[in-house]
């Protein structure tokens, strides 16, 4: 028996890809830019980078565009403020209010092993070489 919604998994994937990159982006933004109510990061090299990889990587998985690449370098700096951040409050993520990076280090490493799907940039720009 296949899943009710696996015709329908390609559009599915490219939403999950398409918010998920977005949102992640819109942390970059809070960082780089002072949206969203802005973050004071001056003098502070760690959030700089994490602004910019925030930034540029969302914006690259939500367009589907050099998505793998930009995923695994989105997954491994949500695996690092996990351990910086969240993991001196305690190990298991409920209680150190790490959720959210370990999700999206996950997901970006799912994104990153899937790759953009039909529906973005990258397969775009395959079938126009083809």
């Amino acid at each position: 028996m296949s899943p009710f919604l696996s015709k329908h998994s390609s559009t599915i994937f490219a939403a999950m890809r398409f918010v998920t990159g977005f949102l992640y982006a819109c942390h970059g933004a809070q960082k780089m830019l002072g949206a969203f109510g802005g973050m004071d990061i001056a003098g502070k090299p760690l959030f700089i980078a994490a602004g910019i990889i925030e930034l540029s990587c969302g914006s690259l998985i939500a367009l589907g565009l050099l998505t793998p690449f930009a995923a695994f370098i989105a997954s491994g700096e949500m695996a690092v403020a996990y351990f910086l951040m969240h993991f001196p409050g305690g190990a298991w993520p409920i209680m150190n209010h790490g959720e959210l990076s370990a999700v999206y280090c996950f997901v970006f490493l799912y994104i990153s092993a899937h790759g953009s799907g039909p529906l973005s940039i990258d397969a775009a720009l395959m079938k126009a070489r083809k």
